[in-house]
Formats: structure tokens, C-alpha cells, sequence
């Protein structure tokens, strides 16, 4: 099996590429129903929050929207199942935590038809909606499937508030059987200091003399391997300055992801995460040389995989990896402008480098912005437009961008388009003129790049961007020590 990045619905994308008893490990941090937006939302380089933002599950926190779901249950799952949800309508109404509970059922059902009987499944999550999932694990996997309720426990600082700080999430770890036939490589936590005194107080060798007398002498030396790895792991969060850092809000470290990769397979095995999100999972199993399986929903978790692991171990995509879901040339383009707008934007944005703030025209007026970067020249951050059309263009197209360029005090325009631009708008575009770097270098105020230019590699001529979020590092070296 290739190692793969879906785009689309992780339901869909599993009935229908993903085998049965196929997979080894199974990771998924989902988003939490107490992030009902699930907005993935960035910094402008202010430090204020943008207004760029990107929206995926837009429906199904809702009832209205997991109605379907919630029934398709009742119809298709096992008795045991479709009972459980029943019971949850019961007791919680047909509220936002019903649709996600419905939502996550219907996939945790797929997840288990897809993971091999000697596999493991680590389902993240918060207080929020824990007590319920593991309910529905128990029902959906059994219960004698259950392992370890395993607690990340890490230190932030937050505002006080009546009740204690929440310093921990959540992690259920099941496995595909009852039997013991599952992966898993035992790992062991150092002895401290403390401890290691205290046993080599206690290592004594009892000797018989010639005499018959009996005499305790010290052992000799022995390495002491350490205890055991517990179900609370402190692993520290990504800190602002830390080198993995991308700026994705849900972005978990590294470090917990190579420990549960680590312990539950083993080189060569299929590791699967249906909400790749970032790709933190992707990354690690790739580190540790895992075969793995990315799905996600949003164009910009795509384009932040793809470009993590350009970055740190210079993999291209069709090249060292598949990539389903995207459009690949003009005619797929032009299919995915056809069936969703919104989402041809985004996907023309993502075409784009250093792209990190999108906007979500879905969820209200764009105002004329699709996406937005920065450069810094002059001691300052300076703001580029990005603006996309799938549809006819005109010449007033090009003027309405430099109306939305002046309202938000932008350098440069960029002007994506599906179809050829007229002549009337490249030279539209030629008379906005230029903007001059501190360098002297002149780029084309308003710039006109089409679907085509951008698919065979050709990128906006601005000056050397910048990201609020760090980028992946480079990565050679021996993944890092587990404790």
C-alpha cells in the first residue's frame, strides 16, 4: 500500500477506497463538539486574530444536519449500536452532541471494518464529549476491546476561572480483539535518580565463606532499563517558539505521536488518520517508517501536509506519495468550479506558497478577499490580496480588486482565474503599475496568474514572503527519545 493523502469526507473516502482489515494503527483527533466551527483560524502578523478562516464540518454539529446520519444508524448498524444511539437521543434530545456522536459513530464503525484483527485504535479527545465516546467505543468495539484511558498531562497557563485548569486531554486506546494478539512494543520510563540508589542499596549477593559464614557483598553493577511507560504521559504542548510548530490550532506534538506510534507498530505498518489535519501523525509515521493513510476535508490541511513533508524530508507529492481528491489538471478543475464554488476557491488559494490565512466565503461576504499572505519589507509586515474567479471575467474584475486592495491598505493583488484573462484586463492590470520593494525591485501591483499557470508551477512574482506560523524543520536526524 502507497503511502496517501485523501481529500474529502473521511466517510465517504473510507467505504470506498479503504479495504477492509487493511490497516495497523489507527490515530484520529477529531474535532471536539465543544469547537462547534471547527474554524481554523491564524494570526495576522499584528498578533491580532484573523478573519481569514476556513470552515469544515459546517453541518454536522448540528442536528438539522446529522438527521441523515442518525437514522442511516438506526437502519444499517448492529442491534447493540443502533440501540446505544437510540438511548443517547433519549437521554441528551436531538442537540449538537447528539449530531456529533452521530457523526463519529457512523466513521468509528468504518474505522473498525478497516483495522486488522492484530491492530489498535487511539481516539483522542477532551472532557467534553469523552464520557459518551467511550460508551460508544465499548458498544461500537466491545468493551473487553478496552485498554487504557490514557492522560496526556501537560502545563499552560491560562485565566482563572471558578473551577480548576484543565491541564490533560483524553486518549482511548481500544484494539480490534478481545485476544492478545496486538501490536504493542513495550516502552519503559527511567528510573529517577532515587530510584536508582535505592536499588543499588538493595543489590547484595549473599556469599557462604569456607568458614560456613554468610556474607552479603555488593552486587555487581547492573543497568537499570526502568519502569514500565504508565497511562499518564507527560509530554510538554508546542510552545510558541518550538521548531515544529505550523500555527494549526488542534497541532499536537510530535513527541505523543511517535510514542503511540512507537508502542502500537512496527516499521512497515499501515498507519491511518481520518483527521490529518496538519499531518503530525503523517509526519512521525513517515520519521518512523510507517506506511501511512491521510484523510482530510479541507484544502489547507492538503497543502500544510504537503508542505511539511517537502520540507522536512523532501517528498513531493505524485512523485513519493498519492494525493486523491484534488483536481489534477484544467478539466477536473473546471468540474470542481461546476460542483462547488467555495471549494474551487480554496483549492485555486492552496496553489499558492506561503499561503496561510484563507477566507471562508461560505460562511458570509468574502468582501472581494479568497486569501491573503504577507511580505516584509521596510521594518514592516506588508499584505498581498488573493482573489479567485472561476467563472466569466472582465476587465471590471480587475478594477473591483484594486477597490478591495485600497480598502485594505494591500501592496499586491493577485487575480486567479479558470479562463483565459482578456486583453482588456492584462492591460488593465499593466496600468495599475507597480510597487517598488526597499531593494528597488518593481512587482506588478495587480498580478493576473490562471489555473493553468499555476498547476504547471508558475508562482505571484512578490517579494520573499513570510508565514506567522513556523515551518517544519529539516529532518535527517534519529527520531527523538520517547521519554
Amino acid at each position: 500500500m502507497d503511502n496517501t493523502l485523501y481529500y474529502g469526507d473521511n466517510l465517504v473516502i473510507l467505504r470506498d477506497f479503504i479495504k477492509d482489515d487493511s490497516v495497523d494503527l489507527i490515530y484520529l483527533d477529531p474535532p471536539f463538539n465543544s469547537k462547534a466551527d471547527y474554524n481554523i483560524l491564524y494570526k495576522e502578523p499584528t498578533g491580532e486574530r484573523s478573519q481569514a478562516q476556513i470552515t469544515a464540518f459546517e453541518d454536522t454539529w448540528h442536528w438539522g444536519g446529522a438527521v441523515d446520519t442518525f437514522n442511516e444508524i438506526m437502519d444499517t448498524a448492529p442491534t447493540d449500536v443502533a440501540q446505544m444511539m437510540k438511548s443517547f437521543k433519549d437521554f441528551l434530545g436531538p442537540n449538537d452532541m447528539m449530531a456529533y456522536l452521530s457523526m463519529m459513530c457512523i466513521r468509528l464503525t468504518e474505522l473498525r471494518r478497516v483495522l486488522k484483527d492484530t491492530g489498535s485504535i487511539y481516539l483522542h479527545c477532551d472532557p467534553t464529549a469523552s464520557h459518551y465516546l467511550k460508551i460508544l467505543m465499548d458498544t461500537i468495539f466491545g468493551k473487553m476491546t478496552f485498554r487504557n484511558e490514557v492522560i496526556w498531562h501537560y502545563r499552560r497557563w491560562s485565566a482563572s476561572a471558578n473551577r480548576y485548569q484543565g491541564l490533560h486531554d483524553v486518549i482511548l486506546f481500544y484494539t480490534k480483539s478481545a485476544k492478545n494478539i496486538h501490536t504493542f512494543n513495550l516502552q519503559l520510563m527511567p528510573y529517577t535518580e532515587k530510584t536508582n540508589k535505592r536499588w543499588k542499596g538493595q543489590r547484595m549477593h549473599n556469599i557462604v565463606t569456607e568458614e560456613g559464614k554468610l556474607l552479603k557483598t555488593p552486587a555487581p553493577e547492573e543497568e537499570e532499563k526502568g519502569a514500565n511507560l504508565g497511562d499518564v504521559w507527560q509530554i510538554s504542548i508546542i510552545n510558541s517558539q518550538a521548531r515544529e510548530r505550523l500555527g494549526y490550532p488542534t497541532q499536537k506534538p510530535e513527541s505523543l505521536l511517535e510514542r503511540i506510534i512507537n508502542v502500537s507498530s512496527n516499521e512497515g505498518d499501515v498507519v491511518l488518520d481520518p483527521f490529518c489535519g496538519c499531518g503530525t501523525s503523517i509526519s512521525v509515521s513517515e520519521k518512523l517508517k510507517r506506511k501511512w493513510i491521510g484523510i482530510d476535508i479541507t484544502y489547507l490541511a492538503m497543502k500544510l501536509i504537503k508542505d511539511r513533508l517537502r520540507d522536512t524530508y523532501k517528498l513531493e507529492a505524485k512523485k513519493d506519495y498519492q494525493v486523491f481528491g484534488e483536481p489534477e489538471d484544467i478539466a477536473s478543475a473546471i468540474q470542481l468550479a461546476n460542483e462547488d464554488k467555495w471549494k474551487f476557491q480554496s483549492w485555486a488559494v492552496s496553489l499558492v506558497d506561503k499561503v496561510r490565512n484563507y477566507v471562508d466565503a461560505k460562511k458570509g461576504s468574502d468582501r472581494g478577499i479568497d486569501g491573503i499572505m504577507y511580505f516584509a519589507d521596510s521594518n514592516d509586515h506588508k499584505k498581498v490580496i488573493i482573489q479567485v474567479k472561476g467563472g466569466h471575467v472582465s476587465v471590471k474584475d480587475i478594477n473591483e480588486l484594486c477597490h478591495v486592495i485600497d480598502r485594505e491598505k494591500a501592496e499586491i493583488g493577485i487575480f486567479i482565474t479558470l479562463h483565459k484573462p482578456t486583453s482588456h484586463m492584462t492591460r488593465e492590470a499593466i496600468e495599475k503599475g507597480d510597487y517598488k520593494a526597499i531593494s528597488g525591485k518593481r512587482y506588478p501591483k495587480i498580478q493576473i496568474l490562471t489555473i493553468e499557470q499555476l498547476l504547471d508551477g508558475t508562482q505571484p512574482k512578490i517579494p520573499q514572503t513570510i508565514s506567522v506560523d513556523k515551518k517544519a524543520p529539516k529532518n535527517n536526524q534519529q527520531p527523538d527519545k520517547l521519554f
